[in-house]
């Protein structure tokens, strides 16, 4: 009766024992592992943040390159051999002689035309030839013409001269310091003719002395390649352009130059034959009276 009594006891007590319990066990490692994971995050949060970067610097402005020209005068001077040198050398010399002749015959020639309009002024209105040619500028081929007039007549005496017609000899003595005039404007231009001439042909060798120099520097490498004749090639190119540079300028002022001596020489001609007429009218005056 008694074991009847705990009988549902013991039924609830076994059915308890032998329930699956794996769901609640499951359950429960699954409630212990997620707050594990919970609590792992904020360890992770804690963690200490990485270092910032440093700051780039700042930007340094570049300075501005200076890139020298290695085919230049410059490299020409430096790299050229004695004969490179040489032909330059002469081409310098060639056209400074040239524009010391051009500034020095153009300021003659100046003078000239100034003291021919002097000669209108003031020499055709004077008392006498020798009052005349006192009043011209001493140096000036004017009053050295009119000298050699009075000069001839002051002389025209002894056994040989008085063989001379005066007439003659006066002409003979004006026409030669006329000549003389003449050649003095003439000076200098055999120089410019002969720097127009021969400056193209200076040139030209400087031209094929750097071909030349191309030329080996292939051989002796073997190839064409450009830097082994860029050099070469740009000092022959260099001399062409000295050349035509130095001849051009020395033919324009020689042609020049000779022309403004053919209007120069017409004043002197000019004057010399009224000069020429002067003395002998007034040597016939004389012989008359």
């Amino acid at each position: 009766m008694h074991l009847i009594r705990r009988l549902p006891a013991l039924l609830a007590a076994i059915i308890l024992a032998f329930a699956p319990a794996a769901p609640l066990v499951f359950s429960t490692a699954a409630h212990a592992q997620a707050p594990a994971a919970d609590a792992a995050k904020p360890a992770d949060a804690a963690a200490p943040a990485e270092a910032p970067k440093p700051a780039p610097p700042p930007p340094v402005a570049k300075e501005k390159e200076t890139i020298e020209n290695p085919y230049g005068l410059e490299a020409l001077w430096k790299q050229g051999d004695f004969v490179s040198k040489g032909t330059l050398i002469i081409l310098v010399i060639m056209s400074m002689g040239s524009w010391y002749i051009m500034f020095v015959k153009v300021y003659e020639q100046y003078k000239l035309f100034k003291e021919a309009a002097a000669v209108k002024a003031t020499f055709w209105t004077s008392g006498s030839v020798t009052d005349g040619a006192s009043s011209l500028k001493e140096g000036s081929p004017f009053r050295f013409i009119a000298e050699s007039a009075l000069e001839a007549k002051k002389h025209h005496e002894g056994k040989l001269s008085e063989t001379v017609d005066y007439n003659e000899w006066v002409t003979m003595a004006i026409q030669r310091s006329v000549e003389n005039v003449g050649s003095r404007l003439q000076d200098g231009l055999a120089f410019l003719a002969t720097v127009g001439s021969t400056a193209p042909f200076v040139g030209l060798f400087g031209t094929v002395w750097g071909i030349y120099h191309a030329l080996t520097a292939i051989g002796i490498a073997g190839q064409a390649s450009i830097d082994k004749v860029a050099g070469p090639v740009g000092e022959a190119l260099i001399m062409t352009a000295f050349g035509l540079a130095v001849a051009v300028p020395a033919v324009l002022a020689y042609n020049w130059l000779v022309r403004r001596n053919k209007v120069a020489m017409e004043h002197l001609r000019g004057y010399a034959a009224d000069l020429h007429l002067v003395m002998v009218a007034g040597a016939s005056k004389k012989a008359k009276a």
